[in-house]
């Protein structure tokens, strides 16, 4: 998959059905984009806690969200010093806190380039060494703990 090309992993070239034009998909994302991805790429995992203030408040979790942006800070500290200690991991946490999506797979958002991500979450994500956990990441979307897998 990632080497058709000379592309990224989890990308795939792929053919418009209205306009002829070739895009790139990538399949953990399921995002598109005319422009060819680069080679810098980093893959992650995260753990979502929305609040009254996220762009959509609600998720697969809840319909309507209530807890405000200090509640979501405190459930994602203590979310965060969860796994730092060993306690769980992240991947086990998202599953059943997460209010992502992507909680169905660990929070595992796949492989990812520069342009593809909220700008604060995509700063904190490429400067992650791969292992390392952040610190309480703000977006449109909520809070997140990004872990840098890849």
């Amino acid at each position: 998959m990632g080497d058709q090309e000379g592309l990224p992993e989890g990308w795939e070239k792929r053919s418009s059905k209205s306009t002829g034009k070739d895009y790139y998909y990538n399949v953990f994302t399921r995002q598109s984009q005319w422009e060819k991805p680069t080679g810098e790429s980093v893959q992650c995992s995260h753990l979502l806690v929305k609040h009254t203030g996220s762009r959509r408040p609600s998720s697969w979790k809840q319909d309507k969200i209530t807890r405000s942006k200090d509640e979501a800070l405190e459930m994602i500290k203590s979310f965060r010093q969860r796994i730092v200690s060993g306690d769980i991991t992240l991947a086990d946490l998202a599953r059943t806190e997460s209010d992502c999506s992507s909680a169905n797979r660990g929070g595992d958002l796949g492989v990812f380039g520069p342009g593809q991500m909220q700008k604060p979450f995509e700063e904190a994500s490429f400067a992650l060494k791969v292992g390392e956990l952040s610190e309480p990441v703000f977006t449109d979307s909520g809070i997140h703990i990004i872990l840098r897998t890849k």
